[in-house]
């Protein structure tokens, strides 16, 4: 079996940057572990702060390599750079799901390879990254791990922010704006969020998530496909 030590090392390698050892077990530490073993601190503060780091480079890579592009666009492929399918996708690319620390009932789930989990593990190492080295290094470590899914954005059309494109989609046919519900269910070590849209009050789709904005990413995308395929 692989000591902790080794563990993180090998995961500091593919991240490219040194962590103090705490600070990486804090940012790889996920409320049902944390829930399991007594109340220990979780990475959820390192991940609200990861989230602001990334959008921060994300925003700024996007502003300066596409200089004739509106805001509008702008915003759908930060939104798709940055969303949770993206980032669970890097996540695994550094097979950060052997790291996570999950409880029981979690790992033996599936927890390890879940978008969701991935998502906030990424943004939490990213968090723990910025709070030891800085916002330079923090921008260093993005445009590594994530720069080629920016790169990738400029390309992905409808599928760059569903929600934007479906409310385009809504005001070509002549349909009211999309209206969005979201429930959160669970105990807080294991918070899932489902959203639904609805459009002329007829819901189209709905989908879940750790945080409520990607709950409704999934039901957008949904809900585009439905009426995009139904008659205009």
């Amino acid at each position: 079996m692989t000591s902790p030590s080794v563990a993180a090392g090998e995961l500091l390698r593919k991240v490219g940057v040194e962590i103090d050892p705490d600070l990486l077990v804090l940012a790889l530490t996920h409320r049902s572990f944390a829930f399991e073993n007594g109340g220990l601190p979780t990475n959820e503060r390192l991940e609200f702060l990861g989230d602001s780091v990334l959008g921060l480079v994300a925003t700024e890579k996007l502003y300066f390599d596409h200089p004739d592009l509106p805001e509008g666009e702008l915003a759908k492929m930060r939104a798709a750079s940055v969303s949770q399918r993206s980032l669970a996708e890097v996540a695994r690319e550094i097979d950060l799901g052997s790291y996570v620390l999950l409880g029981k009932g979690e790992a033996s789930s599936g927890g390890a390879d879940k978008d969701s989990i991935l998502c906030d593990a990424f943004e939490a190492v990213l968090g723990a990254v910025f709070v030891a080295h800085g916002i330079e290094v923090a921008r260093e470590t993005v445009l590594r791990l994530v720069g080629p899914t920016l790169d990738r954005a400029a390309h992905s059309g409808k599928a760059l922010d569903w929600k934007s494109s479906l409310q385009e989609l809504c005001s070509e046919r002549s349909l009211p704006q999309p209206v969005y519900t979201a429930v959160g269910t669970g105990p807080d070590h294991a918070r899932t969020f489902t959203a639904t849209v609805s459009v002329d009050g007829v819901p189209y789709g709905s989908g879940t998530g750790s945080a409520k904005k990607h709950a409704e990413q999934e039901a957008a995308s949904k809900a585009y496909e439905a009426i995009a395929a139904s008659a205009s």
